[in-house]
């Protein structure tokens, strides 16, 4: 009988053991980031329907990598670089999570279900009240799109690449799957790790930034009063049906997220209750859930450790703190020319990663005044920034692909 060595039986360290210094202190690194992650999910300092899927899935496709044919190192959950027809077929057979990578997620489709879905929880009444403040704070917002492009290119990465990169500005997670799809599909892993990690970090790191940019009284004023006509159902489903053919005419790259998001704020509005709850619901946090599992299970140290991601990381985080600071600026911009009226820290909701920065300011704003509700502005900042978000990006897109 072969002599058993102890790790032919325990592959996931027989591996650890065998993988160069980089890989090996990658995986270590990833594992305990996605503990990390889980922890600060359940904490309720990140989001926790994204976080805790994804770290769950970045710890242990970390831990779970073994010997495969002719002495290979790989997973059983996904091959992302599998390209060839037959490779593809192949890895479909094996992997349990192929056909929702493969399907879903390199698609675009998983990035319209999860638009579908939000598009059921928007009120475009918000924007419609305030439609000039909104639109104005959600173009504000934009900035770190603009600043992070230039950056890209300045730093070596093709022009594309750059594009598909700061998209992550926008705090729009779909949009940046969407456009590194059609912009960068060679690192579209990194991109769409990066930019997801960064938004579930948005939610823990932009109070602290309001923080530093807003002194406490101001961050305490009372919105006054304002008498807003009431928008019927109707006036919204007009609303978001010239909105969604006139974007998708001017911009058609980005007409199939465009079609989600309306969509869903059609059946939310025209009092389809089966259709809202399935969407509302079960598809929203189904396609949320998977995912956030998906993008952990990419998180496995050989395809994670692309030689641009330290590039992808530093544009990612400037990208998002940079639209901060845009919408911030907005914000002050409105206070000025209300006469120290109008609360600066609504323009952090013009980062449009619906609903979390709107609730992010009315829990920043609570902490300094309670009695002080921005919620409703902020929602509107929220919800145009989600249009202007898909504009910009579908712009990058339509220009570089045309180029």
């Amino acid at each position: 009988m072969t002599q058993l060595n102890i790790l032919d039986l325990f592959q996931g360290i027989a591996t650890l053991a065998a993988a160069e210094p980089t890989i090996l202190f990658g995986r270590i690194f990833l594992m305990l980031l996605g503990l990390l992650l889980i922890y600060l999910g359940q904490k309720g300092v990140l989001e926790a329907l994204l976080m805790i899927p994804m770290g769950l899935g970045m710890a242990t496709v970390n831990a779970g990598v073994l010997f495969l044919q002719a002495g290979k190192m790989g997973t059983l959950f996904l091959d992302p670089l599998a390209s060839s027809t037959d490779d593809v077929v192949t890895q479909l057979q094996i992997n349990w999570l192929q056909p929702i990578y493969t399907l879903a997620f390199s698609n675009g489709l998983i990035a319209c279900l999860v638009f579908l879905g939000i598009g059921t929880l928007l009120d475009v009444g918000y924007v419609m009240q305030r439609p000039f403040r909104s639109m104005f704070l959600a173009i504000c917002g934009e900035l770190g799109t603009l600043v992070a492009f230039p950056l890209g290119v300045m730093m070596g990465l093709p022009v594309k690449q750059a594009a598909a990169t700061a998209t992550i500005g926008g705090a729009d997670g779909p949009m940046v799957l969407f456009a590194s799809l059609i912009l960068a599909p060679e690192i579209f892993v990194p991109i769409t790790v990066v930019g997801y990690l960064y938004l579930g970090l948005t939610y823990g790191g932009y109070p602290y930034l309001i923080k530093m940019v807003v002194p406490k009284r101001l961050r305490a004023i009372q919105m006054p009063a304002e008498y807003t006509r009431p928008i019927s159902a109707g006036e919204k489903m007009i609303f978001a049906v010239l909105a969604c053919v006139l974007l998708s005419l001017l911009f058609p790259v980005a007409a199939p997220l465009f079609l989600a998001v309306f969509l869903g704020v059609i059946v939310r509005e025209s009092g389809l209750n089966y259709f809202y709850d399935l969407f509302s619901n079960q598809i929203l946090y189904g396609a949320t859930f998977f995912l956030g599992l998906v993008l952990g299970v990419l998180c496995e140290a050989n395809t994670i450790l692309h030689p641009k991601v330290l590039i992808l990381l530093v544009l990612g985080i400037l990208a998002l703190i940079f639209s901060a600071l845009g919408g911030l600026i907005g914000g002050y911009i409105l206070y000025w020319v209300s006469g120290g009226k109008y609360n600066p820290v609504i323009g952090i909701a013009a980062v449009s990663c619906v609903p979390k920065t709107a609730k992010v300011a009315q829990k920043v704003v609570s902490e300094a005044n309670k009695n002080a509700i921005i919620l409703p502005h902020a929602l509107g900042a929220n919800i145009s920034g989600v249009i202007t978000t898909a504009i910009f990006a579908a712009v990058l897109v339509s220009i570089l692909r045309a180029g």
